[in-house]
């Protein structure tokens, strides 16, 4: 193959279909010497992070609007961009957002460092999002590769070996067709290949720029490929979820400690969860009843299933755990997602509503 080429190829292709996202510096914009402000790059990569485009676009115009540079994030409060991050999920992304939107100020006067050795000091950058910015807004001659990139190898290359053990072969492929000329748009290119061509089920091969070029499509075996190892099947934890209404509308809500599962986050008194939780409410247990229902939720790792309890509680009350917010301060939009499920099934049940 010659990789020269087929980098021109598919810029050509790139030139005229790319995708149209609010993050992004277009072909023709680029062109007429318009450059990606890294702050806008470095924020729709962190929330991109197995997060879908599509999930992503509404949170990041939010955040852009609110928030419009760096240090503006840096400065912003961390409940306030906690409660806008929640229901993107992977909150320890949103806790590495303010730690790296500070220490771009504090330690580079508040301008991304641009080469990825230098983007890789910062805080919740990893290898793929250093290469990421660095050629996206900076445009240098870094090796991008995500899921719709590796598909893309696998199948241009008919490589079989499944991933994760195909990730160096394909990271190498993905090197060799890297250009030094516009390195920052062919990596956009070979991305929105994977995710508008190339695409995990039914690819369109007869529009692909590459099609003369795939090694997968000569041998019909495209739509077969990346092949995967069969993940292990996830365990169930169990647990109690509490949520608990004063009299004069207040609700009883906690922080989570900032490290582990939903670090920071605002969310409702709760058990361990584990196989065989202790029922632990954060009032007295005589205000508590079963709410009928169970709050069903998956992360990476385990599904979990929470035994909803709810509580119409006496202004007094003051609980061991937590603290009461007022109505008005509530949002529950602010709520993770596991956490507005539980207010969904406990809301109508509860008096005021």
């Amino acid at each position: 193959m010659c990789e020269d080429r087929a980098a021109r190829e598919l810029l050509h292709w790139y030139d005229r279909h790319a995708r149209a996202l609010p993050w992004r510096v277009g072909p023709a914009d680029r062109a007429a010497g318009h450059t990606p402000d890294p702050y806008r790059v470095w924020l729709s990569e962190i929330m991109l992070q197995q997060t879908t485009v599509a999930a992503v676009k509404g949170y990041f115009e939010r955040f852009t609007t609110l928030w419009p540079t760096v240090g503006a994030l840096a400065a912003a409060p961390d409940e306030q961009v906690m409660g806008e991050w929640a229901g993107l999920g992977y909150y320890a992304r949103a806790r590495n957002l303010l730690k790296c939107a500070r220490a771009v100020l504090a330690d580079h006067g508040g301008v991304f460092p641009d080469t990825r050795e230098a983007l890789l000091t910062l805080p919740g950058i990893g290898p793929y999002t250093a290469a990421a910015i660095a050629s996206i807004a900076f445009d240098r001659p870094e090796t991008v590769v995500d899921g719709n990139v590796e598909r893309v190898m696998a199948r241009l290359h008919d490589h079989d070996t499944p991933l994760p053990a195909a990730k160096p072969a394909l990271t190498a492929f993905a090197a060799a067709l890297t250009p030094e000329e516009r390195p920052g748009d062919y990596a956009q290119a070979v991305m929105d290949l994977g995710a508008t061509i190339c695409t995990l089920r039914s690819p369109a091969c007869g529009i692909c720029p590459w099609m003369d070029r795939c090694a997968a499509r000569a041998s019909g075996r495209a739509a077969d490929l990346p092949r995967k190892t069969p993940k292990a099947a996830k365990p169930v934890r169990l647990g109690y979820i509490y949520v608990g209404r004063r009299a004069d509308g207040a609700w009883l809500l906690e922080r989570r400690p900032g490290k582990g599962l939903l670090g920071g986050m605002l969310g409702w008194p709760g058990s361990d969860w584990s196989g065989a939780p202790a029922e632990a409410p954060p009032t007295d247990a005589r205000h508590w009843r079963d709410g009928g229902a169970e709050v069903r939720h998956t992360f990476t790792h385990f599904h979990l299933r929470l035994a909803l309890r709810i509580a119409e509680l006496p202004v007094d009350t003051a609980p061991d755990r937590g603290e009461f917010l007022p109505q008005h301060a509530f949002r529950p939009s602010d709520l993770p997602t596991v956490m507005r499920k539980a207010f969904d099934l406990a809301s109508p049940q509860l008096a005021g509503d």
